[in-house]
């Protein structure tokens, strides 16, 4: 497949787990190949989960063909925003299902960033012990992250993702035209999961992203569709090894320790999820530099990346107490143990229950600012 004017060909890569392995589609104008879905469909009808923002931009261009097709589509539109990611909006999918009789077989799309996925996988994952889902993600975040891996939930007050399970979509289709519309912000926030890829395991793409951000800014269709790509290609990988979270995957979590603190403690939407991640980043970098592992140049060389990238490198300043206790709550901890994930070097994260609890606050002490 190609798109007229910027040629582009679709990359095509597989989730490889070796009993249920998906697809991962990226490129110009996916939203109206329902071609694409109609495989994956156990029956001819699916709920479309999507929200207020993205419902007028795309739920009609995306389920229009699957109407020409013969699918009979069922409309899920969910508040907008990381605060309506709960039990209640959850239960309103929940109650659309019910009320319109949806069986196991009937298929339920996410058409969203990272808050529709997470609760349209985690309701695919309860309604009726599982039903099939497909992720169609429509932000940068959820394109290079949150739609790939399985990781599904919801929030509680006192920790973000809390409450989930992991569940794999059969099918992922990342349209890079759905990036047009996303405000610069958005798209700032979706370049830490990119960078993260790079800091924890991928130096190459650090170095390519170094030299190409501007591009990226710029929303240049090959740079996305490559970095997209890369990025994907870094976490299929990673989930591949380890489906659930027992080692090595843990290393995804880079800064989120950190930033889920953030997220927690100014409340649900005040921080967008990246810009969290990126001075989350900052403070395990920080840490790394205290202990020993990388130099300053290095943690230098990290805060000029997010700050090319319009991201914050220091986080709000909230009490350090507080930024410890909701730490606690990270699903990292074992036997009580705050594990982290840190640089020995860059290119290069480990997983560690090493530092110190005071190291920690200095750590956070020294990257936070006024909120």
């Amino acid at each position: 497949m190609a798109t007229e004017g910027n040629r582009q060909t679709m990359q095509t890569l597989t989730v490889a787990l070796a009993d249920r392995p998906y697809p991962i589609h990226i490129a110009r104008g996916l939203l109206r190949q329902s071609e694409l879905i109609l495989p994956f469909l156990r029956q001819p009808r699916v709920a479309i989960v999507t929200n207020t923002v993205v419902a007028p931009l795309y739920l009609e261009p995306f389920a229009g063909p699957l109407r020409k097709s013969g699918v009979e589509v069922i409309e899920i539109v969910l508040p907008d925003g990381e605060k309506y990611k709960d039990w209640p909006t959850l239960n309103s999918i929940f109650d659309v299902l019910l009320e319109r009789r949806c069986e196991r077989s009937t298929t339920l799309i996410a058409l969203g960033g990272g808050v529709v996925g997470d609760m349209t996988g985690f309701a695919a994952a309860c309604y009726q012990r599982g039903m099939p889902f497909i992720q169609v993600p429509t932000t940068l975040l959820s394109q290079v992250d949150s739609s790939v891996g399985g990781k599904t939930a919801i929030n509680h007050p006192l920790g973000k993702n809390m409450i989930g399970a992991f569940y794999q979509p059969k099918l992922v289709l990342a349209d890079t035209d759905t990036l047009n519309t996303l405000p610069d912000k958005e798209l700032c926030a979706g370049l830490a999961e990119v960078i993260k890829y790079g800091l924890i395991r991928d130096l190459p793409f650090l170095d390519w992203l170094e030299g190409n951000l501007e591009k990226l800014l710029a929303r240049d269709p090959g740079a996305l569709a490559y970095a997209i790509t890369r990025s994907c290609q870094n976490k299929a990988e990673v989930v591949i090894a380890d489906e659930h979270e027992n080692g090595e995957r843990a290393l995804l979590n880079l800064g989120h320790t950190f930033g889920h603190a953030i997220e927690t403690g100014m409340g649900y939407g005040e921080w967008l999820h990246g810009e969290a991640i990126a001075a989350g980043t900052m403070m395990a970098a920080e840490l790394s530099r205290q202990l020993g592992w990388i130099g300053a140049a290095d943690v230098a060389r990290i805060e000029r990346l997010f700050l090319r990238a319009g991201l914050p490198v220091k986080g709000p300043r909230l009490p350090v107490e507080t930024y410890l206790d909701l730490m606690q709550h990270d699903k990292k901890v074992r036997d009580g143990k705050l594990r982290l994930v840190l640089f020995r070097q860059v290119g290069r994260a480990v997983v560690s229950d090493a530092a110190p609890q005071a190291e920690i606050a200095e750590a956070i002490a020294a990257r936070s600012a006024d909120a």
